[in-house]
């Protein structure tokens, strides 16, 4: 053997050894339990998506999902935790358009990059926001709503998971349309922001659906409208806010899964089929649709090309609305 075959040999042999780290984690990948981060408490909109998806997870890849809620600052906490960690797959977060999208826009300095520091795994689902009053509140549709708010500037009250949230910048699109003064008041998560409607700490909200849901049909609060172009098959019952007072009006919420950025690409194909697979299965697209969340997957490229459009959209809301970081 010659002296160039030689060296030939060991580079070759070499440049197998540097690839087969990345290769054998893709094989062996899931081998202990995957930590799924919502950051934002539990009982919320993405936390009903994250659970959901994380049962279909754990099904399919036959190893436990773990859901850490990471809450605060809008979701920056959490997403903050996710960059910060490996790349290996045993890492993920569900979140919204709130610390995905609109974050960025609000905040002078984020500690991550959306674009360029998130793998973006797959889209999940998509939920209209429900509007709800206090009962106490004397109205019983969106035109009376925009009635008191116009003859009391300043007075009528909403709440919100916090500044910057999507359920803010749909009220205040909202406010925007009907042209009227209301005051915001954010809490630290859409859990909060809910109890203080039921307590009559805030007169209104917008809330995801599947959170509300349940103090709706107890009549701890008062549906007016549900934020979406059409009525929910299958919940006809609620008129959408545009026919009910507002033309015009539409606003929802989604939640995706991303990961850090650099993942191996098998690990990632392999997350979305079992997301998608899940998202897919009957029984569960019927419970969320019974729960007004849509299921909406998708692969990930088609995710990375929505939320850059998204990311452009709520740019121009934020902006009109004047909304900044509080």
């Amino acid at each position: 053997m010659t002296t160039r075959t030689i060296s030939r040999t060991v580079a070759l042999a070499f440049g197998a050894l540097t690839l087969w780290p990345a290769a054998a984690l893709a094989q062996a990948w899931p081998s202990r339990t995957i930590r799924m981060i919502v950051p934002f408490p539990a009982g919320g909109g993405v936390d009903y998506i994250g659970r959901i998806v994380g049962k279909g997870l754990s099904d399919r890849l036959g190893q436990q999902v773990a859901i850490d809620n990471r809450a605060g600052a809008n979701g920056i906490i959490g997403l903050q935790a996710l960059v910060a960690a490996a790349p290996d797959g045993y890492t993920i977060a569900a979140a919204s358009a709130g610390p995905l999208v609109i974050n960025p826009h609000i905040f002078a300095k984020l500690p991550y990059d959306s674009l360029r520091e998130l793998t973006h795994i797959a889209n999940m689902s998509t939920f209209p926001y429900l509007l709800v009053t206090h009962p106490s509140l004397p109205v019983k549709n969106v035109k009376e709503l925009i009635a008191l708010a116009k003859a009391r500037p300043g007075e009528i009250t909403y709440s919100s998971p916090g500044t910057g949230n999507g359920q803010h910048l749909a009220t205040a699109l909202f406010v925007s349309m009907a042209k009227v003064q209301i005051l915001h008041i954010p809490y630290k998560g859409n859990a909060p922001s809910v109890v203080a409607v039921l307590s009559g700490e805030a007169h209104f909200t917008h809330s995801s659906i599947p959170s509300i849901l349940p103090h709706v049909r107890a009549g701890r609060v008062r549906a007016l409208g549900v934020a979406s172009a059409q009525r929910i098959p299958s919940l006809p019952e609620f008129p959408t806010v545009a026919e009910a007072g507002l033309p015009g009006f539409e606003a929802f919420g989604w939640a995706g899964m991303v990961g850090p950025a650099n993942m191996p690409g098998d690990v990632v194909q392999r997350l979305n089929k079992a997301i998608v697979d899940t998202l897919k299965q009957k029984d569960t697209v019927d419970r969320m649709l019974a729960d007004g969340a849509v299921p909406s997957p998708s692969s990930p490229e088609e995710f990375s090309a929505y939320m850059k459009s998204e990311l452009r959209k709520w740019g121009d809301v934020v902006k009109l609305a004047n909304i900044k970081a509080e």
